[in-house]
């Protein structure tokens, strides 16, 4: 009997010392999951959720994140799309665009315990990160590019839906097209979509027929008929989000750069580091969020130093930048 309770006592001692990890093989934990759910423009835009996207594989690569990606062919998906994320055990949800952002609201409140980023949008709860940027101030450069660059002192825009946010962009160019070139005409138009190349390349040409030789959108995949209609009738394109002239060398004369890329990567590292917090984060020009980039060397020097030194006025606070119609009004252009 003595030696039964020995045995008992000596296996009782091996499942204690198994359960405190005495002798046995440390549990790696399961990888951290990130499920990307984007606009209605999708993967493939060649502008706004590919930035986001090229962020997560980074983070994927860095982190050794798990991460999945669901495309919103309507509005009607991001709500499902957020509920199916959810339900697949992402530990970060990432909405790219402000359309989501009244969806990631709701879910923040039905899912307390789920960390969301919203890019383009803020949301008022412990479990949501919202991600913005100061793109008036990056518009500004490329704006002060086109009214430099113009021979006919008519250049464009072309917006995709009309929001508050893109009108930034819209403000933030015409600013510097006035200080660069105060005698140029910049005509607007909006495509009301973000995926309609072919709306792109309709607006462009009209404006091009009007006498626009250099013209700015941020309208997602609506850019790219821009850009193709820029090649095809030899005038100037500037796109936006990423630098976009590998679809055009020859005609993309620069871009604004907007670092969705860096902002997701960022949000992700935060997570796999466990010290992600429902803080909301503006990326300017200060930080290097918003810039201007011209990979294929179309900009010529004496224009980029000009662009340059106007870039170290906003950076210094000599001057805010319009980004509605309000602030454009009441706009001076200050002295170099």
């Amino acid at each position: 009997m003595k030696k039964v309770i020995s045995i008992l006592l000596v296996l009782a001692m091996v499942f204690a010392l198994a359960g405190c990890g005495g002798g046995g093989a440390d549990v790696e934990e399961p990888a951290k999951k990130v499920v990307m759910i984007t606009d209605t423009g999708g993967l493939g835009d060649e502008s706004f959720n590919d930035m986001a996207y090229a962020g997560i594989l980074q983070a994927a690569e860095e982190f050794g994140i798990e991460y999945s990606v669901l495309e919103s062919a309507t509005a009607d998906d991001y709500a499902p799309n957020v509920a199916a994320s959810v339900e697949e055990g992402a530990d970060l949800v990432i909405c790219v665009g402000f359309l989501l952002t009244s969806v990631v609201a709701e879910s923040a409140a039905q899912y307390p315990d789920q960390q969301f980023v919203v890019i383009d949008g803020t949301v008022d709860a412990p479990n949501v990160a919202g991600l913005t940027f100061s793109e008036e101030e990056g518009s500004f450069l490329v704006g002060l590019a086109a009214g430099l660059t113009t021979e006919g002192d008519k250049v464009g825009f072309i917006g995709g839906m009309q929001f508050p946010l893109i009108e930034k962009f819209q403000y933030g160019y015409q600013a510097g097209v006035k200080a660069a070139n105060p005698d140029a005409e910049v005509f607007v138009a909006y495509t009301q979509s973000f995926d309609d190349s072919a709306a792109g390349k309709e607006n462009a040409l009209a404006q091009y027929n009007q006498g626009a030789d250099v013209i700015y959108h941020a309208a997602g995949g609506c850019g790219i008929g821009l850009i193709q209609a820029a090649q095809e009738q030899g005038f100037w394109a500037i796109g936006v989000d990423q630098d976009q002239s590998a679809l055009a060398p020859e005609n993309v004369l620069c871009s604004m750069l907007k670092r969705v890329d860096v902002a997701v990567y960022e949000a992700i590292k935060l997570m796999a580091e466990g010290s992600f917090t429902g803080e909301n984060i503006n990326y300017s020009l200060k930080v290097a969020g918003v810039d201007i980039s011209d990979k294929a060397g179309n900009v010529p020097a004496e224009v980029m130093e000009q662009v340059e030194a106007w870039k170290a006025k906003i950076v210094a606070g000599d001057f805010v930048v319009p980004f509605d119609a309000a602030t454009f009004e009441a706009f001076e252009v200050p002295e170099m």
